[in-house]
């Protein structure tokens, strides 16, 4: 392989493509989903814990909510300003991996550091640092599951990922609670003792779930070989140019990438606000750490569910009707949430939605963006994301300092929901071809086989005659009895190509 654009095709165990869609998982992408049982250890400790044992540390007359968001926001900044160049650079051969590790190692061993008797302001920045960890950790694996299954099992894999993440998070916070309310009675520890070393044991957690993903990974899609690497760094900027310039060139994914960045923003928010939200309010902190746990139990099976359905109602109308609910959501906690059961019943509702929309997303983008370059659009995948974080958390923290109100800090999230939901009903799904989702070409192959044909339900206006003409020939070889499902797939997957401009005719 000599040029600088090139994609290594999977042989033998590498190959996803005899798998059947709604196959069992591979051994491959068990081993792709277990990290996300491992960092998602450090999530809920995040998400439940350390805001508590953060605003400990505070001075009497701190705001937790407003440190914590500005926190989140410096975390969320450098991320998004990272990731774009290093996401190019690590779409070469056998850089990904590298990157991977290096940010996996940063979240682990600034996790550990937070066990050290530091102050208010050196664990923030502790913490701060950690979270780039984690965050940078994750933009490179997401990037991995284009590498690690096909196109049509991405919703299962990643919504079994999210899934497990969430209930193999909550065995290490079982122990880690258990230590912090049992472990000054049984070993004489103080309570702040035992909140440190239940960072250790969430980052020994997080490591061991990192080594089977580490061990059998393989990068099969990448723009440039090994010995290409210094030309391709090099080459770095015009390459985030040109990417930049092919996002904007297509308009499903710029849409999408948009409606992204507001709606993220909202699950985002609630996600590392929630905790410290509720302290402000008044909430015993047992009540909150107990039901945020709930939300991990109930989030498992919901995001499995998501991606099943996904499969039957298409990924983004999927994703629309979670964006739906967390409006319903951030209502309900700007206006009802005052006590413990309020909470609960918060904690569930976000249980029922976060996995799925997260799982969806990160699939969806996925299957439109192309392959050889994934780093590099996760790249801009991560700026959307992480600003949006950035813009949530600052609004929150903002809103609540200027008002002293933290409840209209919360309900300022209902714009950006509302804003995500006009930009995807406006947005042309490029995962549709011939009229329905490509994950429902069984159920359109046992139509063909009763003798009912099916005609595209597209626009075609939009497309050069090369197109036009091809999607004619699309429809025919589709409809006659004697294609297999795996040939019609095939001729779909090059529409779509062809259609979000990915490889224009």
């Amino acid at each position: 392989m000599t040029n600088s654009t090139n994609i290594h095709e999977p042989t033998g165990a590498e190959s996803q493509s005899t798998v059947p869609p709604n196959g069992k998982l591979t051994a491959r992408e068990k081993k792709w989903i277990v990290y996300d049982v491992g960092n998602s250890a450090f999530v809920l400790l995040s998400t439940a814990v350390i805001p508590i044992y953060a605003k400990s540390l505070m001075p009497a007359d701190g705001n937790i909510v407003s440190a914590w968001g500005y926190a989140q926001t410096i975390a969320s900044l450098v991320i998004a300003l990272l990731m774009p160049l290093l996401g190019s650079i690590a779409d070469v051969q056998g850089m990904k991996i590298k990157f991977f590790l290096g940010f996996f190692g940063t979240g682990v061993v600034t996790c550990c550091a937070m066990a050290l008797p530091l102050t208010w302001l050196p664990f923030l920045i502790v913490y701060i640092l950690a979270t780039i960890g984690l965050n940078g950790s994750l933009t490179f694996y997401d990037s991995m599951l284009i590498d690690t299954t096909s196109n049509e099992r991405m919703d299962k894999v990643s919504s079994h990922g999210y899934g497990w993440g969430y209930i193999g998070s909550t065995v290490p916070f079982i122990v880690c609670i258990a230590l912090i309310f049992g472990g000054p009675a049984l070993f004489g520890w103080s309570t702040v003792a035992c909140t440190r070393a239940s960072f250790i044991i969430t980052a020994i957690w997080w490591a061991a779930f990192t080594i089977p993903l580490i061990t059998s990974y393989r990068q099969v899609h990448y723009r440039a070989t090994r010995d290409q690497l210094g030309s391709a760094v090099r080459g770095t900027f015009s390459e985030l140019a040109g990417t930049f310039g092919k996002i904007v060139k297509n308009k499903p994914l710029w849409m999408f990438m948009i409606a992204f960045f507001f709606y993220i923003d909202a699950v985002n928010t609630v996600i590392s606000m929630s905790t410290s939200y509720g302290a402000e309010l008044g909430i015993d902190s047992t009540q909150l750490v107990v039901a945020l746990l709930v939300t991990q139990f109930v989030a498992f099976p919901c995001a499995i569910l998501y991606g099943r359905l996904s499969g039957r109602f298409g990924s983004k109308t999927m994703i629309t009707a979670a964006v739906v609910a967390y409006m319903c959501i951030v209502f309900f906690a700007a206006f009802f949430l005052k006590s413990a059961a309020e909470f609960w019943i918060l904690a569930i509702l976000v249980g029922m939605f976060q996995g799925g929309i997260q799982a969806l997303s990160r699939s969806y983008y996925g299957k439109i963006i192309p392959k050889d370059h994934a780093n590099e659009y996760y790249g801009f995948y991560d700026i959307f994301g992480k600003t949006a974080s950035i813009l949530g958390t600052f609004l929150v923290a903002t809103t609540t300092s200027i008002t002293g109100n933290a409840s209209l800090g919360v309900l300022s999230i209902a714009i950006l929901l509302v804003l995500a939901f006009v930009f995807l009903c406006l947005q042309k799904d490029p995962t549709q071809a011939l009229g329905c989702p490509i994950n429902q070409q069984q159920e359109r192959r046992s139509s063909n086989k009763n003798g009912r044909s099916y005609r595209p339900s597209r626009d075609l206006k939009q497309f050069s005659p090369a197109q036009r003409t091809y999607f004619d020939r699309a429809v025919v070889v589709a409809n006659s009895a004697t294609t297999t499902v795996g040939e019609s797939n095939a001729i779909i997957r090059n529409f779509q190509m062809l259609s979000s401009m990915q490889c224009p005719l």
